[in-house]
C-alpha cells in the first residue's frame, strides 16, 4: 500500500510540475529573466528528483532497475541507491547517458519516457517565450 501511495505522489508531483510549462501565461516579463531561469531550473529539478525517486522506489520494492557496470557487490544501500538513482535520472534527462549505469527491465521504458520529457522541456519553454513575445 505504501509503495502505491508513494508512486501516486511521485506521479502527481511530476504531472503538476510539467503542467506548469504548458499552462498559458506563466512566463512573465522579459524573454530572458532570472525568474524565467528559475522557473525552468525548478522544472528540471522536480523532474530529475521525481524520476530518481521512482527508480529508487522500484529498487526498494524488489525490482532490478539500474545496473552499474563497475559495481563490486550487489548489496543495496539506501544512500548509495538514492545517489545512483538521481544521478541516472539527471544523466538521462540532460543527455543520452554515459553508459556507466544501464536501465534494466521496466526502467528502460521509464528512461525512454524521461528522455523524451528532457527533449520536450526546452522546446516547450522556447515556444512559450515566443508566444508571449507575439502577444506583447
Amino acid at each position: 500500500m505504501i509503495f502505491f501511495l508513494s508512486l501516486l505522489i511521485i506521479f502527481v508531483c511530476l504531472f503538476m510540475s510539467l503542467r506548469l510549462l504548458f499552462v498559458p501565461n506563466k512566463i512573465k516579463g522579459k524573454q530572458v529573466s532570472f525568474e524565467n531561469f528559475l522557473f525552468l531550473a525548478f522544472i528540471y529539478a522536480t523532474v530529475t528528483i521525481g524520476f530518481g525517486l521512482l527508480y529508487l522506489l522500484l529498487e526498494i520494492h524488489g525490482h532490478d532497475v539500474l545496473l552499474e557496470t563497475n559495481q563490486a557487490d550487489n548489496s543495496f544501500h539506501y544512500i548509495e541507491g538514492l545517489a545512483t538513482s538521481i544521478y541516472f535520472s539527471a544523466i538521462t534527462l540532460f543527455s543520452v547517458g554515459y553508459g556507466d549505469i544501464s536501465p534494466v527491465g521496466i526502467a528502460r521504458g521509464i528512461a525512454v519516457f524521461q528522455a523524451l520529457i528532457g527533449y520536450t522541456i526546452p522546446a516547450a519553454f522556447v515556444a512559450r517565450a515566443v508566444i508571449d513575445m507575439e502577444k506583447n
